[in-house]
């Protein structure tokens, strides 16, 4: 069973930072990206960040040059520093893996709040 434990949100004012983590287990397939979605309030889920096998990256326009994603392979491991943060940056974060098949699993989430 595969699972996805995300940790690192809380609450933070507005400039500040916080790094997210999520371990992935239970993985019985290739891997092909990992990354983070978010869900603020009243809206869609969106992808913020992604990595893929090789080390390339993706971001979101509202998120580059403020958050950067990473990535242990031997650990199933994916994190996203969140630099400069902002109050529309207020959401869930969901850790997301992606099999190479295209099949996608998602974490429940650790909700960041961003106070003005």
């Amino acid at each position: 069973q595969v699972q996805l434990v995300e940790s690192g949100g809380g609450l933070v004012q507005t400039g500040g930072s916080l790094r997210l983590s999520c371990a992935a287990s239970g993985i019985f397939f290739r891997i092909g990206s990992m990354g983070w979605g978010r869900q603020g309030p009243g809206k869609e889920r969106e992808m913020v960040a992604a990595i893929g096998n090789g080390g390339t990256t993706s971001y979101a326009d509202s998120v580059k040059g403020r958050f950067t994603i990473s990535r242990d392979n031997a650990k199933n491991t994916v994190y996203l520093e969140m630099n400069s943060l902002k109050p529309e940056d207020t959401a869930v974060y969901y850790c997301n893996v992606r099999a190479v098949t295209g099949m996608s699993y998602w974490g429940e989430g650790t909700l960041v709040t961003v106070s003005s």
